[in-house]
């Protein structure tokens, strides 16, 4: 006779005394978790706190039934992301422009959306803690893995930010795992340390005190690693000069037809500032993201465009919309990165493959026909297909746009493709001195230190930097100003592990998941006809 779920849960708890919580203590725990792990990121930077968050969470749910802990691992998440994503408000706020209501409707929306990846977590630690407090505490980092990776690749959605694996990327030591793992290594090692520090919790609870010390022999090594560690990083050498500038244009909804007249002696002002530059040093010139109307197809523009590339003489990298012709001979628009040579000729475009959903494009329109009219932010892009690698002197490059940055194993195709040096471009005045553009930047720097490439990172109102092959920032300009940064660079050839495989670790902690779960299942249907055969 099956067993309803009311019976199922009243099966016998071989885990019984893990922690003995009350509901309203582990509610609180839960709470805590979510605030904890939005603390160790930007703009709090608590990173430390990204190493224990977790195991509170763990402890939360150990001992919970399974449906309980699904509602311990949804608050947790709506915890997390309200507080480190709040800037997902504003910007439907202010620039959507929606209402109070409507912009937290939305927002909620996507908390609520992105929380339940940690109620799945949750619920699967403490299905797993129902056979063994050592099972659960193994399981839990691969399961935490396979959900950041199941988050990524959410068809058209996928929304990979501030992945556990960030906060610890900011040690200079711990960043060098990502050139073999991706980010995902730092998510695995940091969602590890966290099990063990909740295993050992619980044992030292049990009096049985071997986990505690493991715990702490663990953790004096990664301090070790962490402030030692540092010091053995290589020094990436650097010969070349890049000039970034740092446009500083207000973020407008719409842009009129004399723009480029009424703003012509702002855009004289980056003229100079990008030819002065180039001259007293040679090298190319970049300017961000298109945070105006900028068009090659626009002949005053390309006047401009041309006259900087030779005044410069070593080329000029600027974000463009471009038109393009549509096989039913209508015009398509894309986001794309243009180069002018020496001599102002056109010798690279790449249009933006990776869009941002409900800003660039509406996803599924053909279903969501209604979200055009959501915001104002949605625009009709059309996605690039091709990870191109352009030519300037000593090497080849690529440029990736924005929001690409976050997506890992789409920038290695980049590095695959032939690129010696990475570019990128962005726009972050659309989030204002929010927490958004330091974890922008900090994914961002991430992706140079999984592939061995120099990154020249370009925005609009910062943050602007030059980042070597190691992570390091060697150089910075201030937010919120207009200016040029000399920004060191070279050019890389070798191919690491993590740019060479892609994604090898997820799949396998998701495959080490599936066979927990597959020898757990075998187990609760063995206890299943214990119980029936006992009653």
């Amino acid at each position: 006779m099956p067993l309803s779920p009311r019976a199922a849960d009243e099966l016998p708890d071989y885990n019984a005394g893990a922690m003995n919580l009350s509901r309203t203590a582990r509610l609180l725990l839960s709470l805590v978790s979510g605030v904890a792990l939005a603390l160790a990121f930007p703009i709090f930077n608590f990173p430390f706190l990204a190493w224990v968050s977790l195991a509170v969470l763990i402890l939360a749910v150990l001992n919970a039934s399974p449906r309980y802990a699904l509602l311990l691992g949804w608050v947790q998440g709506v915890a997390f992301y309200a507080l480190s994503v709040p800037w997902f408000y504003s910007v439907m706020r202010q620039y959507g422009p929606l209402s109070v209501t409507a912009a937290g409707g939305v927002f909620m929306l996507v908390v609520f959306a992105c929380a339940a990846f940690h109620a799945a977590f949750a619920f699967g630690v403490s299905w797993f803690g129902r056979f063994s407090t050592a099972r659960a505490c193994l399981a839990a980092p691969f399961l935490w893995v396979s959900m950041e990776f199941l988050l990524l690749h959410l068809p058209a959605i996928g929304f990979p930010w501030n992945l556990l694996g960030y906060a610890a990327a900011g040690n200079l030591a711990f960043v060098q795992l990502t050139a073999i793992t991706g980010i995902f290594g730092l998510s695995l090692l940091v969602a590890a340390y966290n099990a063990l520090l909740a295993g050992a919790v619980i044992q030292a609870a049990r009096g049985n005190r071997r986990e505690l010390w493991i715990s702490i022999y663990v953790t004096v090594a990664l301090a070790v690693v962490a402030l030692a560690g540092p010091r053995f990083v290589p020094q990436a050498p650097a010969d070349h000069i890049a000039h970034l500038v740092q446009t500083n244009f207000p973020v407008s909804m719409k842009y009129p037809a004399d723009w480029m007249q009424t703003h012509a002696s702002e855009l004289d002002e980056l003229e100079q500032i990008s030819i002065g530059a180039a001259r007293k040093i040679p090298g190319i010139v970049v300017w961000p993201e298109v945070p105006a109307p900028f068009s090659l197809q626009d002949a005053p523009f390309l006047t401009r465009a041309t006259r900087i590339a030779r005044g410069a003489g070593g080329g000029f990298l600027v974000g463009v919309v471009d038109l393009k012709p549509l096989p039913n001979r209508e015009i398509g628009v894309t986001n794309s990165a243009a180069m002018l040579g020496s001599d102002g000729a056109l010798n690279f475009l790449y249009d933006k493959i990776h869009l941002v959903p409900f800003s660039e494009y509406v996803p599924w329109r053909k279903w969501l026909f209604f979200a055009k009219d959501l915001t104002g932010l949605v625009g009709d892009f059309q996605h690039g297909t091709q990870y191109k690698v352009g030519k300037i002197p000593g090497g080849a490059f690529s440029v990736y746009i924005c929001y690409e940055a976050i997506f890992p194993n789409e920038v290695r195709r980049f590095t695959l493709a032939g690129a010696a040096l990475f570019v990128n471009i962005s726009d972050d005045g659309w989030f204002g001195g929010s927490s958004a553009p330091p974890q922008h930047m900090a994914m961002a720097r991430v992706r140079a230190v999984e592939n061995r490439r120099w990154l020249l990172r370009a925005t609009n109102t910062g943050i602007t930097v030059s980042v070597d092959p190691y992570g390091r920032i060697v150089a910075r300009l201030p937010a919120d100003i207009r200016g040029e940064l000399d920004a060191p660079y070279g050019f890389r050839t070798d191919v690491t592990p993590y740019a060479r495989w892609g994604d090898w670790l997820p799949w396998l902690c998701a495959i080490a998941t599936l066979v927990l779960l597959l020898l757990s299942a075998r187990d609760a249907f063995a206890r299943r006809a214990q119980y029936s055969g006992g009653s």
